[in-house]
């Protein structure tokens, strides 16, 4: 074959490609043979195979974009009755490419959520693709598969369809033995707002990483590092939204009886008490956490039965809808005069 040969499709589609990257299968869809794009890639030709089934439509090194597509192509195939619709990179807000089941994960995909802890795209040797646990291919290249039995839905970033943040972390930490990249990792995606601890503790623990010393370790960083963001959302809604200033962070007891456990906030007048759900993460991390958690249970259901109201706010609903959890305490406070008198009780700071 003629290298310089016009290609057996018309010209505004392939030279226009963005990214210049496309499969076997969409080359077929566009009447370009396995033949035909082997002969392009020949030393000197216009054309590379960057992974097995995908080819990139110029020579020299990939860009970053070049890369994610082409991984993600080499794992998800896409059917060719789709290729005329993959090619062109999607827009902001337009739906990914037909990848079938497959995303970026891992390092890369933190990279597209902006962490700053990550390194940049051209400085990962690999890119971790997301791929059903069922699917038929093997890690090749700079392409790293990791399975799953149930994949997440996908976030678009850029036209890429990329794991969300905390199974991207799972993903990362699971190739990580060091404890202070995992602790930065974590910290980074607390911090940063990118997502809650429950959500990364409960894909850390699908993964079966919480075993892991150097894991364990990081993820205690990650709950206090999130319980001090959170109390700083309370102080907050009670500030900004108007409600009276309670006693903070203090411990309960019956008078001359034994202690009823802490709160994060309490209103003695109205006998209202908020505590946050910060612990819940906990349950399962390590053995007795199960009995610490049902002791939790116990004492709020405690206080509930000495007249005390216990309203319930998590750091996700601080974050996201901060003045609807204001509404939720101011009602309970007004609510106090409708009830029976509380049981009195002796708050001692914590």
């Amino acid at each position: 074959m003629n290298q310089n040969a016009p290609l057996p499709l018309p010209p505004r589609h392939l030279p226009h490609t963005h990214p210049r990257i496309l499969s076997t299968a969409q080359l077929r869809a566009h009447g370009v043979s396995a033949a035909d794009a082997g002969a392009r890639c020949r030393p000197g030709g216009p054309w590379q195979q960057l992974l097995p089934g995908v080819y990139l439509l110029h020579p020299g090194p990939p860009t970053s974009e070049e890369r994610l597509h082409g991984a993600l192509l080499y794992a998800g195939r896409p059917p060719a009755r789709e290729a005329a619709a993959v090619p062109a990179q999607p827009g902001a807000g337009e739906p990914h490419a037909p990848y079938t089941d497959a995303m970026i994960t891992g390092l890369a995909a933190l990279t597209l959520h902006r962490f700053s802890a990550v390194p940049p795209l051209p400085s990962l040797e690999r890119v971790d693709v997301l791929v059903p646990r069922t699917r038929r291919l093997r890690s090749v290249g700079f392409v790293r598969l990791v399975r799953g039995a149930a994949l997440p839905a996908p976030q678009q970033i850029t036209g890429v369809p990329v794991a969300p943040v905390a199974r991207a972390l799972a993903d990362a930490v699971a190739q990580l033995t060091d404890a202070g990249s995992v602790r930065r990792l974590l910290t980074e995606a607390v911090r940063g707002g990118h997502c809650e601890p429950a959500a990364v503790v409960g894909e850390l623990r699908a993964a079966r990483l919480l075993a892991l010393p150097h894991v364990v370790d990081a993820v205690d960083s990650l709950l206090a590092e999130g319980r001090a963001i959170a109390e700083d959302r309370l102080y907050r809604m009670v500030a900004e939204h108007g409600l009276p200033d309670p006693l903070w962070n203090v411990e309960l007891r019956l008078p001359g009886g034994p202690h009823l456990g802490g709160v994060d906030a309490y209103w003695p007048e109205q006998a209202v008490a908020v505590e946050l759900d910060t612990r819940a993460p906990r349950q399962g991390l390590r053995q007795g956490d199960e009995a610490l958690w049902s002791e939790y249970a116990r004492k709020r259901e405690h206080l509930e039965r000495l007249g005390i109201t216990v309203v319930h706010l998590t750091p996700k609903k601080l974050r996201d809808a901060a003045e609807q959890q204001a509404t939720v305490v101011r009602t309970a406070l007004m609510a106090s005069d409708d009830r029976e008198p509380a049981a009195y009780v002796v708050a001692l700071p914590r």
